[in-house]
């Protein structure tokens, strides 16, 4: 069976961006195709606060993003609440996690994680954020809080980032079609899901 792997990140902006197209390619994909989301890890854990220059320029991005893709909405608060930091590893590791509790539970958690980032201004770089929403989708916390930061879960992240390197994915989101061996870009479009669906059909 073909393979649409959905290469992504949960706190990449243009991921949030694509999320209206996303659903709707989703909703719409040929039954033929299995769907696999890989995380592409865009930044490893860290400690330390952002610097005051990416923070300008992420939020530069956010502006960009408003105005390209109509209808995506950014809390800018998260600037003012938050202490930023630049690492999303965690939150990639609590979508694995998720998903070990079940398959549906990896899209559910993305989608919380990407409301509660852009549209709450809490932060999932912290592994509180990150419990809190596993709560909400009443996955087992126990379960969640062991998975988390597990060297296992790590692993498993390091895995799915390798992988996007060897499909010479740079930057996300990306599509790309995995069939009898061979990989091919599929083309997206922040606005309209046809010119994806229309080559996968």
């Amino acid at each position: 069976m073909p393979k649409l792997n959905y290469l992504h990140d949960p706190m990449c902006s243009w991921c949030w961006a694509f999320r209206p197209v996303w659903n709707e390619i989703l909703s719409k994909l040929p039954e033929k195709i299995d769907v696999i989301g890989i995380l592409g890890g865009l930044a490893p854990d860290n400690s330390a606060p952002m610097p005051i220059e990416m923070q300008a320029k992420i939020q530069s991005i956010w502006r960009t993003i408003e105005t390209r893709v109509p209808g995506t909405e950014f809390n800018f608060d998260f600037w003012r609440l938050c202490r930023p930091r630049r690492s999303t590893y965690a939150a990639c590791r609590a979508v694995i996690a998720a998903r070990n509790q079940g398959a549906q539970c990896e899209w559910a958690m993305v989608f919380a994680i990407q409301n509660a980032y852009y549209l709450q201004a809490r932060n999932p770089s912290d592994d509180a954020t990150l419990i809190d929403l596993a709560v909400s989708l009443e996955l087992e916390q126990g379960r969640f809080v062991d998975e988390l930061n597990s060297i296992e879960t790590q692993r498993e992240l390091d895995r799915q980032i390798e992988f996007a390197r060897l499909v010479g994915v740079t930057g996300f989101p990306s599509l790309v079609l995995e069939n009898d061996g061979r990989y091919t870009s599929i083309p997206l479009d922040y606005t309209d899901p046809a010119l994806t669906l229309d080559q996968l059909r």
